[in-house]
């Protein structure tokens, strides 16, 4: 009888279909290649996090080309765009909107800023004070902003995708540890190979690569990417990598080289950004493949590094792999 029930549940399991995620995600790398040149992780982590409705750090170099692979992806996007350049005298009021007296009706009217849009970037997000940087706080978070007492939603999708120059670099400014726990990711931005630059020159060169993004066309619409971030929340996920997520986890916060370790919501993000790349693979369940390569982005922005180690030189990149060779993968 048991074994009779066990047929019947397993009869009506049914797997996700992917097939038109798929599709969608390779049109998209489809229409990127031509534009960009390398740079396919990057791109397959920025999808990653589209699907897991996360906001993106992209750091780099100037000149690698992360403003423009964020505004291609953006154009990609059947959705509305909006692009911020952030400089050390923008004001909160300039990110969000301001009222604004009304003299022929005697009455203030609220007046949206650009972050009312539903792909941003914020370009340089980094060298703008803690006052500007404070007004993204609630915007990321909860998807809305607070004006003068009234609270106005933001539509559907709502994703910042930011760019930031290392700290190292005059005129910038260390994030805020609360604000860097919002973003998904983050994303280091290395320089292109010998190979990928020589391609680089040809293509500029033939006028194959152009900045110039007018003839890209959309290939991912609002609706379709709330259906895929619905479909993507349907991925399985063992019970044992949910363990294996928190394990990871609760390492950063034992381990003697860091200052501050990660919070529950590096979890989550871990969960749904495995969740995510599974599907952007054509797959319905996670492997611990799948986390692990989701681990680095996830954590490194929200880990802290004791004074003493950091100024041994060690990097937040090596205690996370320290973290991910000492747990044992789970089969």
């Amino acid at each position: 009888m048991e074994s009779e029930n066990t047929e019947k549940d397993i009869s009506f399991e049914s797997r996700l279909d992917l097939n038109k995620l798929f599709s969608k995600i390779q049109g998209i790398k489809s229409e990127v290649s031509k534009k960009l040149v390398g740079q396919q992780k990057l791109v397959d982590l920025i999808l990653t996090g589209l699907l897991a409705d996360g906001h993106l750090l992209i750091e780099g170099v100037p000149g690698v080309a992360k403003t423009y692979t964020a505004r291609l992806i953006a154009k990609v996007l059947d959705t509305s765009f909006s692009r911020i350049q952030f400089t050390p005298d923008l004001m909160p009021s300039d990110i969000t909107g301001m009222n604004i007296f009304n003299i022929k009706k005697s009455e203030f009217e609220f007046k949206k800023g650009p972050i009312f849009s539903n792909i941003i970037l914020i370009d340089e997000i980094n060298r703008a004070p803690a006052k500007t940087q404070s007004a993204l706080f609630e915007c990321m978070e909860e998807r809305q902003t607070t004006i003068d007492g009234s609270t106005y939603k933001f539509g559907h999708p709502f994703i910042i995708l930011a760019t930031q120059n290392p700290v190292e670099h005059e005129g910038t400014y260390n994030l805020p540890e609360a604000q860097l726990d919002r973003f998904l990711f983050k994303l280091d931005v290395d320089y292109p190979s010998l190979e990928e630059e020589v391609n680089i020159l040809k293509g500029v060169a033939s006028q194959h690569i152009t900045k110039n993004l007018d003839d890209v066309p959309s290939v991912l619409s609002a609706e379709d990417l709330l259906e895929f971030k619905a479909l993507v929340s349907k991925v399985r996920v063992d019970e044992k990598l949910l363990e294996y997520i928190a394990r990871l986890v609760e390492d950063t916060r034992k381990n003697p080289n860091l200052y501050l370790g990660a919070s529950p919501r590096a979890s989550i993000g871990i969960l749904k950004a495995s969740q995510a790349l599974s599907a952007i693979k054509g797959r319905d369940f996670v492997t611990p493949e799948d986390i692990r390569e989701v681990t680095f982005p996830v954590l490194s922005h929200r880990v802290v590094l004791t004074p003493e180690k950091e100024m041994e030189g060690l990097k937040t990149t090596d205690v996370i792999q320290e973290i991910i060779d000492q747990i044992e993968i789970p089969r």
